[in-house]
């Protein structure tokens, strides 16, 4: 009898116990669904292209074509000091007075002036010359900061000796020409004329060499600007 019973009850539990399971089940599995129907959708994959940008890319153009100006300006600036060490270099003028051994001879190497006024002009012409490969760099990499910093600094000690010595050689022209009457010095230009006027196209033209260098730092001056 109690075997019966038992059977019976388990009958009886076992659906029950089932039902339960099935419910908790079910609701699991509505849990998950719900909870899946909730998230967020995922979001699509966008292909996004930007394009680099440096600021860097930014006024190289006009960088650029400065730097060819300041090249253009060195070739000026080389044919300026040398012309004008080539032409007092060679400046001389011989009077035949009376006889050819009493002569009157006018040499650009009795002033000192005129001597450092060629070795001046020399030497920024040389400095030039090698200057050309740096204003070359420049101009293929506009943005360097280097090269243009070390021709300026460079361009600016020899600005000051070619003024210095086309300074000291237009004081020897000018009293060449005018001479002094508180010195009682006669003006030689007047029986030394072709001497005279090559020694004072020379000191225009090296005027002329120290413009083309102030005309360089300016030029520097402006491609070190950042914008």
């Amino acid at each position: 009898m109690d075997s019966g019973k038992d059977g019976e009850d388990s009958s009886v539990t076992n659906p029950m116990l089932e039902s339960k399971r099935t419910r908790s089940n079910n609701g699991k599995g509505k849990g998950k669904a719900i909870a899946t129907e909730a998230d967020p959708p995922a979001p699509s994959a966008t292909l996004v292209t930007t394009k680099a940008y440096s600021p860097l890319t930014k006024g190289g153009g006009w960088k650029k074509g400065v730097a060819i100006i300041d090249f253009i300006l060195r070739l000026g600036a080389i044919g300026a000091t040398l012309g004008a060490a080539a032409l007092m270099g060679n400046n001389e003028q011989v009077l035949p007075f009376f006889t050819q051994f009493l002569q009157f001879h006018a040499q650009w190497n009795d002033f000192p002036m005129f001597e450092f006024f060629v070795i001046a002009n020399a030497a920024a012409g040389g400095y030039l010359i090698l200057s050309l490969p740096l204003s070359i760099v420049c101009i293929v990499r506009p943005f360097a900061i280097g090269p243009r910093l070390l021709l300026m600094i460079i361009d600016t000690v020899m600005m000051a000796l070619v003024v210095a010595a086309a300074s000291s050689a237009a004081t020897v022209v000018y009293l060449a020409h005018n001479g002094s009457q508180d010195a009682n010095w006669i003006a030689v230009c007047q029986q030394f004329t072709g001497f005279c006027q090559v020694s004072s196209e020379a000191v225009v033209i090296s005027f002329v060499a120290a413009i083309s260098f102030a005309c360089l730092i300016l030029v520097s001056s402006l491609a070190l600007k950042r914008k």
